[in-house]
C-alpha cells in the first residue's frame, strides 16, 4: 500500500533523549525510502535506511547545492534557501566543491591530527584541573566540552592569545540555543567579521597554522575567511555537544561508563559507538539533478531528499540490537560523519579530541554523576546539531584520581 506522505517526525520520545524520534523507526520499518511532505508544500523524500542513505549521499547524480533544497523542519524558511556561505563546501557541488576540498585534504589527515594528540591531553588535563580546584558541582558544558575543543580549534586556525576569549565569546553566543534568532544572526556575522580579520591578517604574517598554509593557495581574502568560518563551526559544536551528550549517555549507562573507566584502551571502539549511538548531526540532505531510481522508486529531478543520519545509524539491519548503547560493539560503517564526498573533513580531529577527553573525564573523576535528575537536563531539541544546553554534574570532593 502507498504511504501518503507525512511531515518529518521530530518529537524524540519521552524519556529517552538518546534514542531518534519514534516515527522514524516505524517508517524505516516499513520502507527505507518514504514520501515526505515539506513544511512548505513540497513533497519530496526520507530515507531512513543505512543503505538508502550511503547510496544517496555517494551518488553524483544528488547535489548538495542548497539553494536547491527545501527545508523539512518546521518554523523554516518559507522561500527558497540561500546559497552557501562563500567558502562552505558543505553546500557546493563540483567541481567547486572538489576545489576546496583538495586544497583542504591534506591539512587533515590521520597523521597530522594523532600529532596534535599530546596538545590534546595537554588542554583536556588543564581543564580537569581547573573542575578540581573549582571542586563539585560545575556545568560541564561551560566547564569543559565546550572549552577543550574551543582551544582546540583556536590553535588549528592559529587564533592568537589575546584574541582568543573574544572567539570563545564570540562563538559560545553564537551556538547558544537559548539566543533568539536575531541575537544568533547578529553574534554569527560579529564572529565572521573577527575570522576575516584574522585571515587578513593571517596573509600579512603568516603562522604555523592550517589558516596561513591557505595563503598560500589561490583562495581569495574572502574565500579564506569562508574556509575559517566554516572550519570553525565544522570543528567547535559539533566536538562540544559529543562531549557533553556522550557523558549524559554515560551517565546514564553506568554499566558502560564503567566500561570505559576500567579500560580507556577501549576509548577509539568507545567513541565509534557513541557517534553511532547518539548521531548529534542528525539530518543531512540532497537534491536529485535528474530522474534517479532508488530502492525500485523513482526520485524526480528538483525532488529534496532528506537524509536520517539518525535513523540509518539505527537500522536493525546494519546494527544488531541498534538501540543499545554497548562500548564493545565494532561500530564501523557509521555515518555519524557522513558519506561520500562531503564525508566531514574534521573527523579525525573530531576522533582525537573526543578520545582523549572522555576516558580522561571519567579516570580523573570515577565518581561522577548527574546533579540533577535526568529530565531536567536541557537538551538542544530545536538545533541542527543535538546534544545538551547545560550539563550539571558533580563527584565526591576529594575523591579523584590526580591528573589525567
Amino acid at each position: 500500500m502507498r504511504q501518503e506522505p507525512a511531515p518529518l517526525p521530530v518529537d524524540r520520545p519521552e524519556g529517552c533523549p538518546f534514542d531518534p524520534p519514534a516515527g522514524l523507526a516505524a517508517l524505516r520499518e516499513h520502507q527505507p525510502l518514504t514520501r515526505l511532505s515539506y513544511p512548505d508544500g513540497h513533497i519530496g523524500w526520507l530515507a531512513t535506511g543505512h543503505t538508502t542513505v550511503r547510496t544517496i549521499a555517494a551518488d553524483p547524480r544528488f547535489s548538495s547545492r542548497l539553494e536547491l533544497m527545501h527545508y523539512p523542519f518546521p518554523g523554516g524558511p518559507d522561500g527558497p534557501l540561500p546559497p552557501a556561505p562563500v567558502g562552505d563546501m558543505t553546500g557546493m557541488d563540483a567541481p567547486e566543491h572538489t576545489r576546496f576540498r583538495r586544497l583542504l585534504a591534506g591539512k587533515f589527515t590521520v597523521r597530522r591530527m594523532r600529532e596534535l594528540t599530546s596538545r590534546v591531553e595537554q588542554i583536556t588535563a588543564e581543564h580537569l584541573d581547573a573542575m578540581e580546584r573549582h571542586g563539585p558541582a560545575v556545568d560541564l558544558v561551560e566547564a569543559y566540552a565546550h572549552p577543550v575543543p574551543a582551544l582546540m580549534i583556536c590553535e588549528l586556525l592559529g587564533v592568537p592569545e589575546t584574541g582568543r576569549e573574544v572567539f570563545k565569546s564570540r562563538a559560545a553566543a553564537m551556538f547558544d540555543p537559548e539566543a533568539s534568532p536575531e541575537h544568533q544572526m547578529e553574534a554569527m556575522t560579529r564572529l565572521a567579521e573577527f575570522v576575516h580579520e584574522l585571515a587578513l591578517d593571517k596573509r600579512a604574517r603568516p603562522t604555523d597554522d592550517l589558516l596561513s598554509d591557505l595563503t598560500g593557495t589561490d583562495l581569495t581574502d574572502e574565500e579564506l575567511a569562508g574556509v575559517g568560518s566554516l572550519l570553525l563551526g565544522a570543528g567547535l559544536d559539533t566536538t562540544a555537544n559529543m562531549i557533553g551528550l556522550g557523558t549524559f549517555a554515560l551517565l546514564s549507562h553506568p554499566d558502560q561508563a564503567a566500561a570505559l573507566r576500567a579500560d580507556p584502551a577501549i576509548a577509539d571502539q568507545a567513541v565509534e559507538e557513541l557517534l553511532r549511538y547518539l548521531t548529534i548531526a542528525h539530518t543531512g540532505a540532497r537534491v536529485a539533478l535528474e530522474d534517479v531510481e532508488v530502492d525500485g522508486q523513482i526520485v524526480r529531478a528538483g525532488e529534496t531528499v532528506t537524509l536520517s543520519l539518525q535513523a540509518a545509524n539505527r537500522d536493525p539491519s546494519r546494527f544488531a540490537d541498534p538501540d543499545t548503547l554497548d562500548l564493545g560493539r565494532k561500530a564501523t560503517g557509521h555515518l555519524a560523519f557522513g558519506h561520500g564526498i562531503h564525508q566531514c573533513l574534521g573527523q579525525q580531529l573530531a576522533r582525537v579530541e573526543l578520545r582523549v577527553a572522555l576516558p580522561a573525564l571519567f579516570t580523573r573523576f570515577p565518581s561522577l554523576r548527574l546533579a540533577v535528575p535526568p529530565e531536567e537536563v536541557p537538551l538542544r531539541t530545536a538545533a541542527s546539531i543535538y546534544g545538551v544546553q547545560r550539563l550539571p554534574v558533580t563527584w565526591d570532593a576529594g575523591a579523584t584520581h590526580g591528573e589525567a
